[in-house]
């Protein structure tokens, strides 16, 4: 597929259907995410960890990629910036943006792989899983170019993930088994409330065609030494925005199996060695100042 195909899928995902406000008052990009109440706080916490590297204060802020800065958390990214300038290639995410921020941001149509701005104007950026639907050769220019509109001795910091997680891989037998479980209960608990009518019978009588899920976007993703060799030259830290896949969450993290006290524990042991849970786990946070 070319570049120019893979950014108009892209666009035509966000527009038609991921940045869609649905009835319970999420977006449907947010069905990617674990929003249950036993991973909320944990979710919280990890998307208010970007607010450790940015330098306030400043006069403007790029959220390359914005969205609709559809979490609460997002919204503190701006804090002390004179302007968030949200930069999408979305038109129906910026004008949810605008709803949220007002004034105080500037909002862009365009490729964050080729930045429409003067070099050095931004004092700090952002940027939340976006540059893994480029291309890995896009993504190699989206990073150079991110770094070129950067302010010198100033930060951006990006979240994106890797294309192999040796974490998530090891504890793929847990997912798995957790999952096999969870099929396993709902069968039962089908069955308890339908005796008479099984589940199998029920859907091979419907005569309404099945439904498609939205399968997403085109993702391509990275590893560590690739980002070092492209980054070489300025200060560049891979930390831990978030260790654990959203399949984990939803798999292993249950209120009754005392899911919160597991990500507290989780939590800690992030923070107490985020460089290693950073390159193993599955979101790095990747953060880099420019020389």
């Amino acid at each position: 597929m070319s570049n120019p195909s893979i950014k108009s899928d892209v666009r035509k995902f966000y527009d038609q259907i991921g940045w869609q406000m649905e009835s319970d008052g999420f977006y449907q990009n947010a069905r990617y995410e674990d929003l249950r109440p036993v991973s909320r706080e944990y979710i919280d916490r990890c998307h208010l960890r970007i607010n450790r590297h940015l330098q306030r204060p400043g006069k403007y802020l790029l959220d390359a990629g914005s969205g609709p800065i559809q979490y609460p958390a997002y919204l503190t990214y701006m804090e002390g910036y004179q302007y968030r300038l949200c930069l999408d290639i979305s038109i129906v995410a910026l004008q949810e943006a605008r709803k949220r921020i007002g004034e105080k941001g500037l909002f862009v149509v365009a490729d964050v792989a080729n930045l429409p701005f003067k070099a050095d104007v931004f004092e700090g950026i952002v940027s939340l899983h976006t540059l893994h639907h480029l291309p890995i050769t896009e993504q190699k220019k989206a990073y150079k170019d991110l770094n070129r509109v950067l302010a010198p001795n100033h930060t951006a910091v990006l979240v994106n993930g890797w294309t192999r997680t040796p974490l998530m891989e090891r504890w793929s037998w847990l997912v798995r088994g957790m999952e096999r479980l969870g099929g396993l209960l709902n069968k039962i608990k089908n069955q308890e409330s339908s005796p008479s009518t099984p589940v199998k019978e029920k859907v091979e009588s419907t005569k309404e065609p099945v439904k498609k899920e939205a399968t997403g976007t085109f993702v391509e993703k990275l590893d560590a030494d690739w980002l070092r060799r492209e980054l070489a030259g300025n200060d560049l830290k891979i930390l831990v925005w978030r260790s654990v896949s959203v399949r984990f969450l939803r798999a292993v993290i249950h209120a009754p199996l005392a899911g919160k006290l597991w990500l507290k524990l989780l939590y800690a042991l992030e923070e107490k060695n985020p460089a290693y849970y950073g390159e193993q786990g599955q979101y790095p946070l990747i953060v880099f100042t420019k020389n």
